[in-house]
C-alpha cells in the first residue's frame, strides 16, 4: 500500500520538530551543567587567590621584618662601634692626662733636683775658690822652699866634685852606663821569659787543638803491600793454574797484567804487582777459576773480562759510600769514582782511601774547633790526594794534578787551593790550606800509619845522626822514636847554657835545609855538668 507523500513530508516535519525541541532540552541541561562548573572552578580559583594573597602577604611582612630587624642589628652595631670608640678616645685622653701630670709632677721634680745642684754648685764653687787661694800659698810655699833646695844642691854637688874630683856631667854618664847594662840584662831577661811564655802558651793551644782532633777521629789503619796471596785448598790446583806448557799462566798474566808466582810455597800462589786494582783482579779472577774448575786461555779471558767490570762497579760503589759516610754532597762523578779507586792505592804503605777519610774528618774537627767551615774542610781532606788515582801518566806532581781536576770539575776555589798547596807547590791564599797541610802530616806522620824500606829508613836514620855530630861541641846524639826526636850530648866546658839553645836551633834549621822526612822531628841538647873528687 502506497503512503501519500505529504504524509511522509508531514511526519518528517512532526519528527524533526520533536528533535529540535528534545535537542534544546538536552542543550539546556548541559548549559546549565557547565554553568554550575564554571562557577565552581570560579570559586575555588577565587579561594585558592585568596590564600596566595595571604601567603604572600605574609612573606612580605616577614621579608619587611626582616629586613627591621637587620637594620635594626646594624644600626646597633654601629651604635656600639661609635660607643667603643668614643670610650677608647676618652680612655685615650684620660691615659694622655696622667701622663701629662706625671710628666708636670716629674718635670717639678727635675726643676727642683736642678736648683738642689745649683746650690751644691755654688757650695763647691766657694769651696773650690777657698782652695785655690790656699794651693796658691802653698805654691809660694813650694817655689821658696825649692829655690833654697837648689841652692843647697848647687852646694852639695860643688862639695861633691871637689871631693870626687869629677865633674856633674862626667858622675851622669858613669851611672847612665851602669844604668844602660842594668836595663840591657834586665829586658834581655824580661824578653826571654816573654819568648818562653809564648812558646808554651802557643804549643799548649796548639797540642790540645791537634790532641782533641785526633782523639775525636777514630780510623782503621791499612798497610798494603806489593803482592797479594791466593790461598789454595792443595797444591794439585798449581798445576791446573799453570796448564800445560804454561800456557794457562801466560794467559792469565797477560789478561791481568800481573805476575804469577806458582813456587814451593804450600797451599798458596804468589800475585806480584804494584798495581793494586790489577792484583785484586787477578786474584778474584783466580779464585773464580778454581771454584769454576775449567781453567783455560778463552775461560781465563771471559772471567777476567767480567771480573774487571765487577771491579769498576766496585770502584763507584765503594766511592758513593764513602761521600755518603763522610757526609759530603754534589761532587761529581768522575771524583767519586776516583775516591773508590784509593781504595785499591797505597801511600808508603798506607792505604791511600783510609789516608783520605781520615784526612777528611781531622780537617773537620780541626776546622770546627777554630771556627771555621767544617763541611769545607772535610771535602778539601778527602781529595787532598785525588791527583794519585788519575789513571794516565802525567809528570806533573799529584797534589797541581789533583788542583787541575778539581777546576776541572767546577770545586769550590778554596778546596782546589787546598789541594795544590798541601805539599807548598802553590801560595796558600785559605785557612783551610794550612788545615789540610796538618792534617796530612798528622795522618802520615803516626808511628805505624806508613812504611818505609829498612835500608832506607837505618840510613836516613845514620844520616841525622852524623848531621848533628859534626857541630862542635856535640860528644854524642842518639836518633830515637823511630827518627821523631834526635838527643844531642854536648860537652859542657865547651857549650854554655845559652848556645846550647842557640845548637838546638841551628841542628833543627839545618835538618829542615838538607833532610826529608815526614812528620816533624824534635831536637833535643842535653848539658850536663858534672863535678867529682875523691876524698882519700
Amino acid at each position: 500500500m502506497d503512503i501519500p507523500v505529504w504524509l511522509t513530508i508531514l511526519a518528517a516535519l512532526v519528527g524533526g520538530g520533536i528533535g529540535i525541541l528534545i535537542g534544546r532540552q538536552m542543550m539546556a541541561g548541559v548549559h546549565a551543567k557547565r554553568e554550575q562548573e564554571a562557577e565552581e572552578q570560579a570559586a575555588i580559583i577565587l579561594k585558592n587567590a585568596e590564600l596566595q594573597a595571604e601567603t604572600i602577604k605574609k612573606d612580605r611582612m616577614l621579608e619587611a621584618k626582616e629586613k627591621y630587624l637587620k637594620l635594626k642589628a646594624e644600626f646597633e652595631e654601629t651604635t656600639n662601634q661609635k660607643r667603643n670608640l668614643l670610650q677608647q678616645n676618652e680612655n685615650k685622653l684620660k691615659q694622655r692626662e696622667q701622663q701629662l701630670n706625671q710628666q708636670a709632677e716629674q718635670q717639678r721634680t727635675r726643676e727642683g733636683e736642678l736648683n738642689q745642684q745649683r746650690n751644691e754648685i755654688a757650695q763647691q764653687k766657694n769651696s773650690l775658690s777657698q782652695q785655690i787661694d790656699a794651693l796658691n800659698k802653698r805654691r809660694e810655699d813650694v817655689d821658696r822652699r825649692q829655690q833654697e833646695a837648689d841652692r843647697m844642691l848647687a852646694d852639695q854637688v860643688a862639695q861633691l866634685e871637689k871631693i870626687a874630683g869629677l865633674s856633674a856631667d862626667q858622675a851622669r854618664e858613669q851611672l847612665i852606663d851602669t844604668l844602660k847594662a842594668e836595663a840591657e840584662t834586665r829586658a834581655s831577661s824580661y824578653i826571654k821569659n816573654i819568648v818562653e811564655e809564648a812558646k808554651l802558651t802557643a804549643t799548649k793551644e796548639a797540642k790540645k787543638v791537634v790532641i782533641e782532633t785526633i782523639q775525636r777521629t777514630a780510623t782503621e789503619h791499612a798497610i798494603e803491600n806489593c803482592v797479594s796471596v791466593f790461598n789454595i785448598e792443595s797444591d794439585d790446583v798449581k798445576g791446573k793454574v799453570i796448564g800445560r806448557e804454561g800456557r794457562n799462566i801466560r794467559a792469565l798474566e797477560a789478561a791481568t797484567g800481573v805476575e804469577i808466582i806458582v813456587d814451593d810455597t804450600p797451599e798458596a800462589i804468589i800475585i806480584s804487582g804494584f798495581d793494586p786494582v790489577r792484583r785484586e783482579i787477578a786474584r778474584l779472577s783466580l779464585h773464580r777459576l778454581v771454584q769454576d774448575g775449567r781453567i783455560h786461555p778463552a775461560r781465563i779471558e771471559e772471567i777476567v773480562a767480567k771480573t774487571r767490570k765487577n771491579i769498576e762497579d766496585e770502584i763507584v760503589e765503594i766511592g758513593e759510600r764513602t761521600v755518603i759516610d763522610l757526609g759530603i754532597h754534589g761532587l761529581h762523578p768522575e771524583l767519586i769514582k776516583m775516591v773508590g779507586r784509593m781504595r785499591f792505592r797505597s801511600s808508603y804503605g798506607q792505604n791511600l782511601l783510609q789516608h783520605s777519610r781520615e784526612v777528611a774528618k781531622l780537617c773537620a774537627t780541626m776546622a770546627a774547633e777554630l771556627g771555621l767551615n767544617a763541611k769545607l774542610a772535610k771535602r778539601a781532606g778527602l781529595l787532598h790526594d785525588i791527583g794519585k788515582v788519575w789513571p794516565e801518566e802525567a809528570e806533573l806532581p799529584h797534589a797541581i794534578l789533583g788542583m787541575e781536576l778539581a777546576k776541572k770539575y767546577k770545586e769550590n776555589p778554596e778546596v782546589i787551593n787546598a789541594i795544590g798547596a798541601h805539599h807548598d807547590e802553590i801560595e796558600m791564599t785559605s785557612m783551610i790550606s794550612p788545615i789540610v797541610q796538618v792534617c796530612d802530616a798528622v795522618s802520615g806522620s803516626r808511628p805505624g800509619a806508613r812504611r818505609e824500606m829498612m835500608e832506607s829508613y837505618i840510613r836516613r836514620l845514620k844520616e841525622l845522626e852524623e848531621l848533628a855530630g859534626n857541630f862542635p861541641g856535640v860528644t854524642k846524639c842518639y836518633a830515637i822514636q823511630a827518627g821523631r826526636e834526635l838527643r844531642i850530648m854536648v860537652d859542657a866546658d865547651h857549650v854554655s847554657d845559652e848556645r846550647a839553645g842557640i845548637l838546638s836551633y841551628e841542628i833543627s834549621q839545618k835538618i829542615e835545609k838538607e833532610m826529608q822526612y815526614p812528620g816533624q822531628i824534635k831536637v833535643t841538647v842535653i848539658r850536663e855538668m858534672r863535678a867529682v873528687a875523691y876524698a882519700k
